[in-house]
């Protein structure tokens, strides 16, 4: 009873503890006035980059947060990823800010979307954004603009728009139907809308994703393209204080007076969810969940290799299931493990062994069904991987051709010709000794102690044996 008593205490603390726990983490109304959230992007966006930002997004409203700023540095990244951002910026209440900084930094690909669909877009200087057109998937061609300009700039040049940035150049003419022009299409109509309810440069917008025009921070300021160009963090909320932006909730006017910014990390969810999602992380655990499973197969009992095995090939399908991957390169990659195993167990000189790493290579290399940089599986651990697998197959082939050529040592074919010792005098049947071992033996002629045979047949557990001529010479 007495014990009963204790746990039923036990639990009503934990629950206070805990109910008094959310209630700190929930300030009263007014209490995160003071209040900035800073996220952090840096890298390319993947789920994890998407998963730590709605819930950074989410967490400011609950916790009513005057404002939320993302420092933002990405070369691109997926477009599910790029999308549930977005989603969260246009569904805030609360006024979000995405600053392209330090200096350096860049807004490219999905990064200029975020831009554009943030309720402020600032940059550092020496900063720039564009390049904006969808990487195609399967790892086609770029779809080239219709009207290229004569004197292009490079990547940090205004392409698409003249060297100077102005916006007076005719529109491109449409593209030719096709995959990439629904993908270019489809691309153009999400930014042109995310600049019409920001009142921001539509045209270039387009241009950014028809032609990968790119811009830098102060030309972009000029053309409309973003609010405003801050160096660090006290001048952007010196610049945006007393703004008015429309949020999901209505216009809210930004006060930056006293403003305290709070960092927000990635907290351990953020950090698994990076590492697991990572090409290359994922391929290695695939690799390993089979070979796990392969050895437990071939060992039942171990145990080990089965248990890590399992956990290895669940967390990669987590991960598979949430990349953008090519499931024909991801089955290729399973026949090729599989007929290196093969060859092992079945030795065919090679056939088997050849074909696996043929079968591998290829369905590594097309595993990832986009070309985003950071979302791909490096093709020197691909080469490495392969190179350690045909060296396995290699050897096994060498094996198999030397036990080939090798004399027999053993069986009815060993003891064949065999010479044979006779333990005594007898005529007919007696012990011989073949080998070290005792032997009955039937002669067709009186065979005396000591004397040399030859093994000429065997029926079951009898030898026929005869003399051995050149021993008697």
């Amino acid at each position: 009873m007495n014990t009963l008593r204790a746990l039923l205490v036990s639990v009503l603390c934990l629950v206070a503890v805990a109910a008094l726990s959310q209630q700190a983490g929930v300030p009263p109304d007014g209490a995160g006035t003071g209040r900035a959230v800073l996220l952090e992007i840096n890298g390319p966006l993947g789920p994890a980059t998407s998963d730590y930002v709605v819930r950074g997004i989410r967490d400011a409203e609950q916790q009513r947060a005057q404002l939320v700023i993302i420092q933002m540095d990405t070369p691109g990244g997926l477009d599910s990823a790029m999308r549930d951002i977005i989603k969260a910026i246009l569904g805030s209440p609360v006024p979000v800010v995405t600053w392209v900084a330090p200096g350096g930094s860049r807004a490219a690909s999905a990064g200029t979307y975020i831009l554009y669909a943030s309720h402020i877009a600032a940059m550092a200087p020496a900063t720039n954004l564009g390049a904006a057109t969808p990487v195609p998937v399967g790892g086609g061609q770029q779809p080239a603009p219709a009207d290229p300009p004569a004197d292009s700039g490079d990547d940090g040049a205004d392409q698409g728009a003249g060297q100077d940035g102005s916006p007076d150049r005719p529109d491109p003419a449409p593209m030719k139907g096709g995959p990439e022009a629904k993908a270019v299409n489809d691309a153009v109509a999400y930014i042109r809308s995310l600049a019409e309810q920001r009142g921001r440069n539509a045209d270039w917008a387009e241009r950014a994703v028809r032609e990968s025009a790119s811009m830098t921070a102060e030309r972009a300021v000029e053309e409309n393209v973003i609010d405003l160009i801050a160096a660090d963090m006290g001048e952007l909320l010196r610049a945006i204080d007393g703004r008015t932006v429309s949020t999901d909730a209505g216009d809210v006017v930004i006060q930056t007076g006293g403003l305290a910014v709070e960092r927000v990390e990635p907290d351990w969810r953020t950090e698994l969810l990076s590492v697991i999602t990572s090409p290359t992380v994922a391929y290695m655990l695939l690799l390993a969940g089979i070979y796990g499973l392969i050895f437990e197969g071939y060992n039942p009992g171990a145990i080990l290799p089965g248990v890590v095995g399992a956990i290895c090939l669940l967390l990669a399908l987590y991960a598979f299931q949430i990349l953008p991957v090519n499931y024909a390169g991801l089955a290729l990659i399973v026949l090729g493990v599989l007929m290196m195993i093969g060859e092992i167990f079945v030795p065919s000189f090679g056939a088997l062994g050849i074909g696996g790493i043929i079968a591998f290579v290829v369905g590594s290399v097309i595993l990832m069904d986009t070309d985003v940089p950071g979302f791909g599986v490096p093709l020197a651990l691909i080469g490495s991987i392969a190179l350690l697998g045909g060296s396995a197959v290699m050897a096994i082939v060498w094996f198999a051709m030397r036990a080939r050529n090798r004399p027999i040592v053993s069986g009815r074919e060993d003891m064949i010709g065999a010479e044979a010792v006779a333990l005594g005098d007898f005529s007919g049947t007696g012990m011989v000794r073949v080998h070290g071992e005792l032997w009955n033996a039937h002669a067709g002629a009186p065979v005396n102690q000591g004397q040399i045979l030859r093994v000429k047949a065997m029926h079951g557990l009898t030898l026929e044996v005869e003399p051995d001529e050149s021993k008697e010479n």
